[in-house]
C-alpha cells in the first residue's frame, strides 16, 4: 500500500513545487519560491515591548561583541518593526565606525600613538552604547555622533 497521495508527492515532501534535490546542485531552481512552500510564513512583527528589548540587547551586544552583535541582529531583526530596524541599523553603523577606529589604533600603534586611539575608541564605545541601551529600553530613538552611515535607511 502506497503513502503517496494521487497528486504525486507527500504533503511535506521538499520536491513538490519543483524543487528535485541531486547531490551537486545548487539549490532550488527559479520556479521554486519559499512563499509556495505550504509550512512558509513571514515574519511576524514583534510587540513593542520585544522590541525594546532587542534593541537594548543589540547596543550591549556591541559593546561586548563588536560589531557582529549588530550585524547579526540587524540580519535578522530588520523586518520585524520599525523601532528594532532602526536601534539595529544605527548600532551596526557605529560599531563599524568603531572598528576602523581600532584599525587604524592597531596600525599606528607602531609609532606609540595607536594606543591612545584603541583607548578612545573603547571609552567612546561604552558611552555612547549605555546611552543607546538606555534610550532605546525607554522607548527613544538614537542617534549616535561620530558614526558613519554605511548603511542607509
Amino acid at each position: 500500500m502506497s503513502t503517496t497521495p494521487p497528486g504525486g508527492s507527500a504533503p511535506n515532501d521538499p520536491r513538490s513545487n519543483g524543487f528535485q534535490p541531486s547531490y551537486g546542485q545548487s539549490g532550488p531552481g527559479p520556479e521554486w519560491n519559499a512563499t509556495h512552500h505550504p509550512d512558509w510564513q513571514p515574519p511576524q512583527p514583534l510587540r513593542p515591548e520585544d522590541q525594546r528589548l532587542w534593541s537594548t540587547l543589540t547596543h550591549v551586544g556591541g559593546i561586548l561583541f563588536s560589531f557582529v552583535a549588530p550585524l547579526v541582529a540587524y540580519l535578522v531583526l530588520r523586518d520585524r518593526g520599525a523601532f528594532v530596524r532602526e536601534h539595529t541599523r544605527v548600532a551596526l553603523n557605529f560599531n563599524l565606525t568603531m572598528l576602523i577606529a581600532y584599525l587604524i589604533g592597531g596600525a599606528t600603534s607602531i609609532i606609540g600613538i595607536g594606543f591612545l586611539i584603541n583607548l578612545a575608541a573603547f571609552i567612546v564605545t561604552i558611552v555612547f552604547a549605555v546611552q543607546a541601551a538606555v534610550a532605546a529600553n525607554q522607548g527613544r530613538f538614537f542617534t549616535y555622533p561620530l558614526s558613519i552611515e554605511f548603511i542607509r535607511r
